[in-house]
């Protein structure tokens, strides 16, 4: 459980991290070269398409931060978690769950849920 926690830290700080370079770098190491990733916002395939999307989140919600409000619960190669996105110490503007399919470590596939979105 500890590699899923892991890996689902790196997954939180690819949403979090800004610098473009180093936001490649994270999606290179946590996911795997076709990973998929589909939300009620969108689908994408690959690192390029992984990258778009949180590229544009960041721009969407500019100044706000994603955290682990608990531990994933995790079996077999799946894993499932919540998420909040907002200042820290406040209110989360948005709720979300995901559940990822691993593969050799890394994460093949995201399914995000959203369960509190702004406006």
């Amino acid at each position: 459980m500890s590699d899923v926690r892991g890996l689902v830290e790196q997954y939180i700080a690819v949403w979090n991290e800004t610098d473009a370079a180093q936001r490649r770098a994270l999606i290179a190491d946590v996911f795997t070269e076709d990973a998929g990733y589909t939300d009620p916002l969108g689908a994408v395939t690959g690192h390029d398409g992984i990258d778009q999307f949180v590229g544009g989140a960041q721009q969407q919600f500019a100044g706000l931060t994603f955290s682990l409000p608990a531990d994933p619960d995790a079996h077999h190669d799946l894993a499932r978690f919540q998420w909040h996105l907002g200042t820290p110490g406040a209110e989360p503007v948005a709720i979300g769950f995901d559940v990822v399919e691993l593969a050799d470590g890394r994460i093949a596939r995201v399914h995000g849920f959203l369960d509190k979105m702004p406006g």
